[in-house]
C-alpha cells in the first residue's frame, strides 16, 4: 500500500482538480427573476465562486508536481492541498446550504444592469440548485482526505532521484576520463550540483 501511496495520491489530486474546474463552467445556480417574466438566470460555478477555476488549476499542478518532489516538499503541498481544500468547502457549503443572493449578483446585474445586494435581492425571486455544488462539495471532502493522507505518508514515500542518478553514472565516468568543460559544468549544475566546488584538472 505505501508503495502506491504517491501514485494514489496524485491521481485522486489530478481527478479532484480537473472536477473542479469542470464544476467551474457548468450551471451551479437557477435565479429566477421577479420583473413580471419569471425569467431565469443560469449561474455558473466561476460565477458563484470566482475563485474556483484558479483553485481547481492550482490543485491540478500540485498533483503533477507531487509525483516528482521530495520530502519536504510533499508535505509542503500536503498541507497545501488541505488549505484549498478547506477555503473550497466552506465557499461550495454555504452556497449548498444557503443558496446566498451574492452567489447570483454578479449574473443578475450582468444580464440587467441592476447593481447593489440589496436591488438584487429584491430582484431575485428565488434561487434553485442544480447537483453541480454538491458534486463539488463531496469532493472538497475528498481533496481533504488525499491531502491528509499525503501529510500521513510522504515520509514512507520512494525516492525519484534514483533512477536518473543510475542514468547519470555512465555520464559521469565518461567525463572523469577527460578534462572538466562548459558542457560538463552545465550538466552539474542541471543535476542540482555547484561545479566551482569541483578541483581544478
Amino acid at each position: 500500500m505505501i508503495r502506491r501511496a504517491r501514485l494514489l495520491a496524485v491521481v485522486v489530486l489530478v481527478a479532484c482538480g480537473a472536477v473542479t474546474v469542470i464544476s467551474s463552467t457548468q450551471t451551479w445556480l437557477l435565479a429566477v427573476l421577479d420583473d413580471g417574466g419569471a425569467h431565469a438566470l443560469e449561474v455558473a460555478g466561476a460565477a458563484a465562486i470566482p475563485v474556483l477555476a484558479p483553485l481547481g488549476l492550482a490543485v491540478l499542478a500540485l498533483g503533477g508536481a507531487l509525483s516528482i518532489v521530495g520530502r519536504v516538499l510533499r508535505y509542503v503541498f500536503g498541507a497545501l492541498t488541505v488549505l484549498i481544500a478547506v477555503v473550497l468547502g466552506w465557499l461550495t457549503a454555504q452556497i449548498v446550504f444557503a443558496q446566498p443572493v451574492g452567489a447570483v449578483a454578479s449574473t443578475v446585474t450582468e444580464a440587467t444592469g441592476i447593481t447593489g445586494e440589496g436591488a438584487v435581492a429584491d430582484l431575485v425571486a428565488s434561487i434553485a440548485l442544480t447537483p453541480w455544488p454538491a458534486v463539488t462539495l463531496v469532493t472538497t471532502v475528498v481533496l481533504l482526505a488525499a491531502g491528509a493522507f499525503t501529510l500521513a505518508t510522504a515520509h514512507r514515500w520512494g525516492g525519484t532521484g534514483r533512477r536518473y542518478r543510475t542514468e547519470d553514472a555512465p555520464r559521469a565516468a565518461a567525463a572523469g576520463s577527460r578534462p572538466h568543460d562548459a558542457i560538463d559544468s552545465w550538466d552539474d549544475l542541471s543535476r542540482g550540483e555547484d561545479p566551482t566546488t569541483r578541483p581544478l584538472d
